[in-house]
């Protein structure tokens, strides 16, 4: 009990010393440039520019038309691989199905024609075969007449195993290979149709153009940048903040940003990314003052649609103030 009274000098003057280093660092600000994100419109594919459709200074929204390419042979190729994929598709189809019952009939039908003169041919060899034996007839017709059966016997095993193959149907590598031709020629007409679908340029967020780098007539190669869009809806700043400062910051928390002609219109922002090593670090050991200048770098994001935070102007950032 005799211990409080000398404690409290002591704690007094720490307490007070936390609390201003707490205030000290609760509140930052720090001054940097705005950039605005631009992305560049570029070619997949080369093509003569056909029409383009905005200027400089447009607005645009994502998935506006820009401009439009063409290829002379493109509509041509097109015809053809859809000609293969059709082809390829009705192969398929026909193996599916199977024969149909006509083909079944007629190869019956020719199989019970072959079968009658085999079986004719065979009977003449039965009845020639006595008279060769007796000499009654000469040896050339009895070797002519078994010719004669050897042949018909085998056009009708050969009419009996096409009759079964159109019962079984084709075999599966065969089907097999007709849906991979099939799967092939698909694929080769995707890919000419997405050819077709690059020489379209689109915006591929909201913004204003800032650069119109083609006209009609042009031919552009794979990879031609063609405009350059500024991302008006979202900017960014890069600020710098010190060593007492930078540890109480996180990616996430929120900031204020003015302009010095708005000083009274603060629009909120995220800090977006934090630095992992220290700027202007010497490679020597550093002093107390030096240790003092140490600065870690800090990126901000907006999301502004009112096109005041243009690039280039100078922004003071802050700390949003807590709800």
């Amino acid at each position: 009990m005799m211990l409080r009274p000398l404690m409290l000098p002591v704690l007094l003057p720490l307490l007070l010393v936390a609390c201003t280093t707490k205030n000290h660092t609760a509140d930052f600000e720090a001054t940097g440039v705005l950039e605005v994100v631009e992305v560049e419109i570029a070619t997949l594919t080369a093509g003569r520019v056909m029409r383009v459709l905005v200027e400089e200074g447009d607005r645009v929204r994502a998935g506006d038309t820009l401009a439009l390419l063409e290829l002379p042979t493109l509509a041509a190729d097109l015809q053809q691989r859809a000609a293969r994929v059709a082809s390829a598709r009705a192969v398929v189809q026909e193996m599916v199905a199977g024969a149909l019952p006509a083909e079944l009939a007629r190869a019956e039908a020719e199989l019970a024609a072959l079968t009658a003169e085999a079986d004719r041919a065979s009977s003449d060899v039965r009845r020639l075969a006595p008279l060769a034996e007796r000499d009654f007839m000469s040896v050339q017709l009895f070797e002519a007449a078994e010719a004669a059966s050897r042949t018909a016997s085998a056009r009708r095993d050969a009419a009996a195993a096409q009759l079964q193959l159109l019962r079984d149907g084709p075999r599966a590598e065969r089907r097999a290979a007709a849906r991979a031709e099939l799967a092939a020629a698909e694929a080769s007409l995707a890919a000419l149709e997405a050819t077709q679908r690059d020489l379209v340029l689109r915006a591929p967020v909201d913004g204003r153009v800032l650069v119109r780098a083609v006209e009609p007539g042009e031919t552009l190669a794979a990879g031609g940048r063609a405009l350059i869009i500024a991302e008006t809806g979202r900017q960014r700043a890069r600020i710098f903040v010190g060593q007492a400062v930078f540890p109480t910051l996180s990616v996430g928390m929120a900031v204020t940003a003015t302009l010095d002609a708005f000083p009274d219109a603060p629009i909120t922002g995220r800090i977006a990314a934090l630095a992992t090593q220290a700027e202007y670090t010497p490679r020597v050991a550093l002093t107390e003052q030096e240790r003092g200048d140490l600065l870690f770098a800090v990126r901000v994001e907006f999301a502004d649609s009112t096109e005041r935070l243009k690039a280039g102007l100078p922004v003071t950032v802050r700390r949003a103030p807590e709800r």
